[in-house]
């Protein structure tokens, strides 16, 4: 009778304790929660960056949820960065890395790249870059890229890396905007300005400032569509708004468009409306 009725008890408290760790797992989505971790839910907005009111609340639940989900010990590892403890913030990046988590190989590959907190590595570092981008992660690609550009090592293969934004620009503003720049620019293949404008304008949709910034760009000159400088104005606005300094400067020029130079060709003044 007592093994049965412990046999109860053991089956009304397994979904209790599957639900107490989805709870750990959604408030630790709720205050650390990366917005650009592919493996983040569509539901689950994510945060920039951890509130320092924050984290000692994401430390808690994201460490209890991290054993069964990558995802969390992933947000584990931004919560310790946040905090300022490299070290356990390495070793959780290492350890979502080890499960597959793409994002965890970006953080530590930009570690390796610039020498924080570990040996500067940049073969490391690329090779982390590689295996994100491979995933489909946006930022593996485009730091890939950039890592190439900078003369660490072999230059990237921006064919390749074209190939790879194009898969994962199907879900991704980032993506969008990287692959938009790549086509205006004719890098790793034909220059399509008509197809970068439909991918900034994609990724403008989701309020991504870079994209925002080049929608007016292409507004204002007409590049692969109508020419509009109320629209390009519009979109200078709502970027400026999110922080992006091109985009501001692009409005200053709107608002001051004749500049007066001296005989140095020196700017003296400009002429505002």
């Amino acid at each position: 009778m007592r093994t049965y009725l412990l046999a109860i008890l053991l089956a009304l408290a397994a979904p209790l304790a599957a639900h107490a760790q989805s709870a750990d797992l959604v408030l630790c989505d709720r205050v650390a929660a990366d917005p650009s971790d592919p493996d983040k839910p569509a539901d689950v907005k994510g945060v920039a960056e951890i509130a320092a009111s924050d984290v000692s609340t994401a430390i808690r639940f994201c460490k209890q949820a991290a054993p069964s989900s990558r995802r969390a010990m992933f947000a584990l590892g931004r919560a310790y960065a946040a905090n300022r403890q490299t070290a356990e913030a390495i070793a959780a990046w290492r350890k979502a890395a080890d499960k597959g988590s793409s994002a965890a190989m970006v953080e530590l590959g930009v570690l390796y790249g610039t020498g924080a907190g570990v040996a500067k590595d940049e073969a490391q570092a690329r090779k982390l870059f590689e295996k994100a981008a491979q995933a489909g992660n946006p930022r593996g690609v485009s730091n890939l890229a950039a890592l190439g550009g900078a003369g660490g090592g072999a230059p990237a293969d921006p064919a390749q890396a074209r190939a790879l934004l194009g898969k994962a620009a199907e879900t991704n503003a980032e993506a969008q905007y990287q692959l938009g720049l790549m086509l205006s620019e004719g890098t790793g293949g034909a220059q399509d300005d008509v197809a970068a404008r439909a991918l900034f304008e994609k990724a403008a949709a989701q309020n991504h400032p870079g994209a925002l910034e080049r929608m007016g760009a292409f507004a204002q000159e007409g590049r692969g569509g109508a020419k509009d400088k109320d629209a390009a104005k519009a979109y200078y606005e709502r970027a400026a708004a999110l922080g992006d300094e091109d985009a501001k400067k692009a409005l200053e020029r709107l608002r001051c468009p004749y500049a007066i130079k001296d005989k140095q060709g020196k700017l003296v003044t400009t002429l505002c409306f």
